[in-house]
């Protein structure tokens, strides 16, 4: 890996001016120039920009590292204190070699810091194993979501399938969410075990691999856990007896605990479980027909469903566990689903304070898998101006468990997806409604016609409408809701989304929680890649 001087890395000290900006707005804290970013030669970015005359979303990162203050347009509160992180694929190429998917790049962490009104944003490559040897011998050397070594005779494919069952061949590329744990750590994850990588969030230096203590085994888990300051949750699906664990790990310490067991209904495999929701007393875990298949992992090539198969003749189930006892409460059967991301879930109650159905809510995709091959990296860049790859994609997804015993749950759209564009994904809510009953959310919708997800959205999901944040030609990632310190409103609160242009720049924006209105924008010394999935670190 490069040597980086951390000279070359300092914030310039900033002058503040107050001037008027065209268009009503006001650039309020100025700062000093930007000095230049410092460029990664080995990179090669002449060859990155000469072969990817496609939406910088799309586009490899620039360089390895950048930091640096950006100007204002508009006012950051004061009270946002903190620094929000952004995770994703950032670089889809070693050398001449192009990747095929958005989920095999090699993750790029970004960070805002906000103080004072002031913004210090930056980025840097996740120090991954699988990086740092891609870089090394500059070629894929683990097994990434569709990329896999390319094997110079039989046997060297025999020696790696042989790894693939200890889980040495697997990607620690930790490329999906980024939280921050009770104890103050702050832990970069993909949906390998391997791949929970500790990092500095204001560095962004990656410190390490976090090693779970427990001796629970187990390749994979969800890439969504279940993060409060008293506790991670999250699921271990078992490949080999179809299952799924569910297990707790308290702050200060590296052992996770089962909390209890849920077998699978039907079904060769446990269906994908890339998040799943919880409520105050219950974890809900979902079964869906998208599975993980053996045989697929084993390819030296992918099947458009990559890890996965599509099982409709399984049918679709949900499950319910009591948190305290690990005990099942309910496990009904619904409408077959396709879902990345559970928004929120809550508990339904009767006049008497009964908890009498679950309600779960999630970014629905019509129970189309074909989702997961439309993310390709040569779909993505060839929009043509058509809904090529976003025809009726998805919705707000509202489940109802009962608890009554019922064998069936139903699943319905929350709100009229035509309110959203008929597109929905990465959402975000108010962290105290974290299992609770909750009215807001917040999204990436579409305004058609599109082929990805376009727009910013604001749900309400009491009076079933949304509020739509839009620029021609912009592609904005996941939208986090920051929550003013002391709010007694739900909506009260600041919501950060990094935007990717059609014109290869890029900028932090900032928008009301309330209104939906912006409020403060800054503009980034160059355009970066789509982005996963963020948390907020606040200021001490």
């Amino acid at each position: 890996m490069l040597d980086f001087n951390q000279s070359n890395h300092r914030i310039e000290k900033a002058g503040f001016v107050r001037k008027p900006e065209k268009g009503g707005l006001t650039i309020t804290q100025v700062a000093s120039p930007l000095r230049r970013p410092v460029i990664v030669p080995s990179l090669d970015n002449e060859t990155v920009d000469r072969r990817d005359r496609n939406h910088v979303a799309w586009t490899s990162v620039r360089q390895e590292r950048w930091e640096g203050e950006l100007v204002v347009q508009g006012e950051i509160p004061l009270w946002l204190k903190g620094t929000y992180l952004r995770n994703g694929p950032g670089l889809w190429h070693i050398e001449d070699y192009n990747f095929r998917h958005l989920f095999d790049g090699y993750a790029t962490l970004v960070k805002l810091q906000f103080e004072n009104g002031r913004l210090i944003a930056g980025h840097r490559q996740i120090e991954s194993e699988a990086y740092k040897a891609a870089r090394k011998n500059k070629k894929v050397c683990f097994r990434e979501f569709s990329e896999v070594p390319k094997y110079e005779n039989f046997m060297a494919y025999v020696g790696d399938i042989a790894k693939l069952f200890s889980g040495a061949s697997l990607t620690d590329n930790a490329n999906t969410g980024v939280v921050k744990l009770g104890d103050g750590r702050v832990v970069c994850l993909t949906e390998t075990q391997k791949g929970s990588l500790v990092i500095d969030p204001n560095s962004l230096e990656t410190l390490g691999r976090l090693e779970y203590s427990d001796s629970l085994g187990g390749l994979i888990h969800s890439a969504h856990p279940i993060v409060t300051d008293a506790e991670f949750l999250t699921l271990l699906p078992d490949l080999v007896n179809p299952g799924y664990l569910v297990v707790r790990m308290e702050p200060g310490t590296n052992e996770r605990k089962v909390i209890g067991r849920v077998n699978c209904r039907n079904g060769p495999a446990p269906g994908w479980v890339h998040s799943f929701p919880v409520t105050e007393h219950y974890v809900v875990v979902p079964e869906m027909p998208l599975r993980y298949c053996a045989q697929n992992l084993l390819r030296a090539e992918p099947t458009p469903l990559y890890k996965f198969e599509w099982h409709p003749e399984s049918k679709a189930f949900l499950h319910v566990m009591c948190k305290a006892s690990g005990k099942i409460v309910a496990s009904v059967e619904v409408p077959l689903f396709v879902t990345f991301h559970f928004i929120n879930a809550y508990e339904e109650e009767d006049e008497d304070g009964r908890v009498t159905a679950i309600i779960a809510d999630c970014c629905e995709h019509n129970a189309d898998a074909t989702i997961l091959d439309q993310l390709r990296l040569q779909n993505l860049r060839s929009f043509n101006g058509k809904d090529d790859l976003l025809p009726d994609a998805s919705r707000v997804g509202r489940f109802t468990i009962p608890l009554d015993g019922s064998p069936c749950g139903k699943l319905e759209s929350a709100l009229e997806p035509d309110e959203h564009g008929r597109g929905m994904d990465m959402c975000s809510i108010n962290p105290t409604k974290l299992g609770k009953k909750y009215r807001y959310a917040y999204a990436c919708g579409a305004q058609r016609p599109c082929h990805f997800p376009n727009t910013l959205t604001k749900l309400d999901l009491v009076k079933k409408k949304a509020k739509n944040w839009h620029e021609a030609g912009a592609v904005p990632s996941e939208p986090f809701f920051v929550a003013r310190p002391g709010a007694t409103e739900e909506d009260d609160g600041a919501v950060i989304s990094l935007i990717s242009e059609k014109n290869g720049n890029g900028y932090a924006l900032l928008l009301d929680g309330s209104t939906f209105e912006e409020i403060a924008r800054a503009k980034l010394p160059y355009g970066l890649p789509y982005g996963l999935h963020g948390c907020w670190v606040p200021k001490e």
